[in-house]
Protein backbone atom coordinates (compact mmCIF):
# COMPACT_ATOMS: atom_id res chain seq x y z
CA UNK A 1 0.00 0.00 0.00
CA UNK A 2 1.46 3.13 -1.06
CA UNK A 3 1.76 5.90 2.02
CA UNK A 4 -1.21 8.39 0.65
CA UNK A 5 -3.20 5.52 0.57
CA UNK A 6 -6.50 6.11 2.52
CA UNK A 7 -5.99 2.99 4.85
CA UNK A 8 -2.83 4.04 5.31
CA UNK A 9 -4.29 7.69 6.60
CA UNK A 10 -6.67 5.99 8.52
CA UNK A 11 -4.48 3.93 10.30
CA UNK A 12 -1.64 7.62 11.33
CA UNK A 13 -4.91 9.00 12.66
CA UNK A 14 -6.02 6.01 14.33
CA UNK A 15 -2.71 5.60 16.07
CA UNK A 16 -2.58 9.59 17.19
CA UNK A 17 -6.10 8.98 18.73
CA UNK A 18 -5.11 6.33 20.91
CA UNK A 19 -1.97 8.21 22.14
CA UNK A 20 -3.74 11.14 21.96
CA UNK A 21 -6.61 9.55 24.44
CA UNK A 22 -3.76 7.83 26.68
CA UNK A 23 -2.12 11.37 26.76
CA UNK A 24 -4.97 13.41 27.99
CA UNK A 25 -6.43 10.89 30.05
CA UNK A 26 -3.15 10.81 32.46
CA UNK A 27 -3.05 14.39 32.43
CA UNK A 28 -6.16 14.56 33.91
CA UNK A 29 -5.07 11.81 36.27
CA UNK A 30 -1.90 13.60 37.70
CA UNK A 31 -4.28 17.17 38.10
CA UNK A 32 -6.20 15.02 40.29
CA UNK A 33 -2.88 13.81 42.58
CA UNK A 34 -1.31 17.08 42.30
CA UNK A 35 -2.49 20.58 42.73
CA UNK A 36 -2.69 22.29 38.89
CA UNK A 37 0.07 24.35 38.47
CA UNK A 38 2.42 21.59 39.55
CA UNK A 39 0.68 18.82 37.37
CA UNK A 40 1.15 21.10 34.54
CA UNK A 41 4.59 21.62 35.34
CA UNK A 42 5.59 18.35 35.68
CA UNK A 43 3.32 17.01 32.53
CA UNK A 44 5.25 19.49 30.61
CA UNK A 45 8.97 18.61 31.74
CA UNK A 46 7.91 14.70 31.87
CA UNK A 47 6.26 15.36 27.88
CA UNK A 48 9.74 16.85 27.03
CA UNK A 49 12.19 14.58 28.20
CA UNK A 50 10.35 11.90 26.53
CA UNK A 51 10.12 14.22 23.27
CA UNK A 52 13.72 14.72 23.42
CA UNK A 53 14.40 11.14 24.15
CA UNK A 54 11.88 9.99 20.73
CA UNK A 55 13.09 12.44 18.12
CA UNK A 56 17.00 12.24 19.31
CA UNK A 57 16.54 8.31 19.61
CA UNK A 58 15.95 8.35 15.98
CA UNK A 59 18.82 9.70 15.35
CA UNK A 60 21.49 8.23 16.93
CA UNK A 61 19.65 4.23 17.45
CA UNK A 62 16.43 4.09 15.36
CA UNK A 63 14.93 1.01 17.36
CA UNK A 64 12.01 3.08 17.45
CA UNK A 65 9.97 2.32 14.38
CA UNK A 66 7.76 5.00 12.86
CA UNK A 67 4.29 4.34 13.93
CA UNK A 68 5.05 4.02 17.85
CA UNK A 69 6.70 7.40 17.40
CA UNK A 70 3.67 8.69 16.26
CA UNK A 71 1.32 7.40 19.37
CA UNK A 72 3.79 8.82 21.40
CA UNK A 73 4.75 11.39 20.15
CA UNK A 74 2.49 13.16 18.21
CA UNK A 75 -1.07 11.88 20.01
CA UNK A 76 0.35 10.75 23.40
CA UNK A 77 2.75 13.85 24.75
CA UNK A 78 0.83 16.10 22.28
CA UNK A 79 -1.83 15.28 24.75
CA UNK A 80 -0.50 15.22 28.16
CA UNK A 81 2.03 17.95 27.67
CA UNK A 82 -0.71 21.46 27.09
CA UNK A 83 0.66 25.40 26.19
CA UNK A 84 -2.86 25.99 26.50
CA UNK A 85 -3.70 25.28 29.90
CA UNK A 86 -0.02 26.53 30.71
CA UNK A 87 -0.39 30.18 29.09
CA UNK A 88 -3.92 30.03 30.95
CA UNK A 89 -2.03 29.44 34.51
CA UNK A 90 0.30 32.43 33.69
CA UNK A 91 -2.04 34.68 32.77
CA UNK A 92 -4.45 33.79 35.99
CA UNK A 93 -1.27 34.06 38.45
CA UNK A 94 -1.59 35.86 41.56
CA UNK A 95 1.38 38.51 40.58
CA UNK A 96 4.78 38.91 38.76
CA UNK A 97 6.35 36.18 40.98
CA UNK A 98 4.20 33.64 40.28
CA UNK A 99 4.15 34.65 36.73
CA UNK A 100 7.65 34.22 36.64
CA UNK A 101 7.63 31.13 38.12
CA UNK A 102 5.43 29.44 36.58
CA UNK A 103 7.39 30.64 33.32
CA UNK A 104 10.36 29.31 34.61
CA UNK A 105 9.52 26.84 35.78
CA UNK A 106 7.64 25.58 32.44
CA UNK A 107 10.27 26.62 29.54
CA UNK A 108 13.43 25.35 32.20
CA UNK A 109 12.06 21.91 33.18
CA UNK A 110 11.09 21.74 29.10
CA UNK A 111 14.64 22.17 27.93
CA UNK A 112 15.99 20.19 30.75
CA UNK A 113 13.93 17.65 30.01
CA UNK A 114 14.92 17.87 26.21
CA UNK A 115 18.65 17.69 27.26
CA UNK A 116 18.00 14.90 29.49
CA UNK A 117 16.11 13.25 26.74
CA UNK A 118 18.67 13.58 23.92
CA UNK A 119 21.49 12.06 26.65
CA UNK A 120 19.54 8.92 27.43
CA UNK A 121 19.27 8.57 23.34
CA UNK A 122 22.49 9.20 23.47
CA UNK A 123 23.59 6.19 25.69
CA UNK A 124 21.02 4.30 23.67
CA UNK A 125 22.48 4.69 20.43
CA UNK A 126 26.08 3.98 21.58
CA UNK A 127 24.98 0.65 23.02
CA UNK A 128 24.10 -0.61 20.08
CA UNK A 129 26.69 -3.56 19.05
CA UNK A 130 29.16 -2.70 16.50
CA UNK A 131 29.83 -5.69 15.08
CA UNK A 132 31.68 -9.19 15.53
CA UNK A 133 30.63 -12.14 17.44
CA UNK A 134 27.45 -12.89 18.77
CA UNK A 135 26.25 -14.89 21.88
Amino acid sequence: MTADHPLVRLETVALIAVGGFAGANLRLFAMGLVSEVPSIVLANGVGSAVLGFLVYEAEYAGHIGSETRTVFATGFLSSLTTYSTFALQTVSASGPLAIGGIVAANYGLGAVGVLAGRALARRVGESQPTGGETA
